[in-house]
């Protein structure tokens, strides 16, 4: 049996487990909002409550993602209407991001398809032969205490309002959106006032910022894979491409197991919550390389895909440039 085989036994959908799950993780989204909103005045609540609701408001997330590939319920029908009940709360309009996330899937590992990724990676030989402010522009994109908490604002908070390819998979459903996003904004001002939303907008942030981290890692680690077609085997992108993040079971259950991104990668079609059975059950011959928290968070200092040693590397310091330069003048 290959790998492709073996994950489709988990393919199978079940509205009970699915339901738990929708259900479920909005319970929890809304009882920690409540008590984040109502206990602020006790940081002892206030900031397990916003923690708790950021887990929360990512797992949304990942419902909405899994909606978006109809592996979250049983029917078509009932994957397109739980993944419009997510949109006010994930931020996300429900059908231009499903139509960019298939094209995401549809060019991952694709040098030449780098449009269609959530984080922009440039290779060394671009690096090299780019001037200052392109160079300059890619540091500060890249640096993390800038793409985590400004990639989560401008994200999830202005560019959802408008994503790419509006136009082109419908902008009548992305304004319905903004205009449900607004609502319910304006349901917790009425309920508790400007408090209220200050502290709906930081338990957003803290849900944006970690949502921000773990896309980040889900292609963006050492031993990735990118390659240009007619090279580019989709199944390696697929899985050499796409982290395996090892943060516990806890965590995988917390944001519904995106962490086994590349089990999902392979086959989109298993649901949220039968990846996990699907990874531990693997073959040893087809056992992932897990990534530790610790490894998870060096790699935020990886920025540039080498093309020759087909690693993902550090900017290279200022020697390591001059080398480069010369050998290439050398080929030339």
């Amino acid at each position: 049996m290959n790998l492709r085989d073996h994950t489709r036994e988990y393919c199978d959908k079940d509205n009970r487990l699915a339901s738990l799950s929708f259900f479920g993780t909005f319970a929890v989204y809304f009882t920690s909002l409540w008590l984040a909103i109502s206990q602020s005045g006790h940081w002892y609540v206030l900031i397990p409550a916003i923690v708790v609701h950021a887990f929360s408001a990512v797992r949304l997330y990942v419902l909405q993602h899994d909606t978006g590939h109809h592996s979250l319920f049983a029917t078509r029908a009932q994957n397109e209407l739980a993944g419009h009940a997510l949109s006010p709360f994930t931020f996300a309009p429900f059908e231009v991001m499903k139509q960019n996330h298939n094209l995401h899937h549809a060019g991952v590992g694709n040098l030449d398809h780098r449009d269609s990724g959530e984080i922009h990676t440039m290779t060394l030989r671009e690096w090299n032969e780019a001037g200052f402010w392109p160079r300059l522009q890619y540091r500060l994109y890249r640096n993390p205490f800038i793409l985590v908490p400004a990639g989560a604002l401008f994200t999830y908070f202005i560019r959802y309002r408008w994503p790419k390819n509006t136009m082109r998979f419908g902008w009548k459903g992305v304004v319905l959106h903004n205009i449900s996003v607004l609502t319910w904004v304006g349901v917790i001002y009425l309920l508790s006032g400007w408090h209220g939303l200050g502290v709906y907008f930081a338990a957003s942030m803290v849900g944006g910022m970690l949502g921000v981290f773990l896309v980040y890692l889900q292609h963006n680690f050492e031993d990735t894979y990118w390659d240009r077609r007619p090279d580019l085997d989709p199944q390696v992108a697929a899985i050499q491409g796409s982290s395996c993040l090892d943060f516990g079971a806890w965590f995988d259950h917390a944001v519904a197991c995106i962490t086994l991104h590349d089990i999902h990668h392979l086959n989109s079609r298993i649901p949220s919550y039968r990846l996990r059975a699907c990874h531990y059950s693997l073959p040893e011959e087809y056992a992932p390389r897990r990534i530790k928290f610790l490894e998870a968070v060096a790699a935020l200092n990886l920025k540039l895909w080498d093309e020759d040693t087909g690693r993902l590397v550090p900017f290279p310091h200022a020697e390591q440039r001059a080398n480069t330069t010369a050998t290439d003048s050398a080929v030339g």
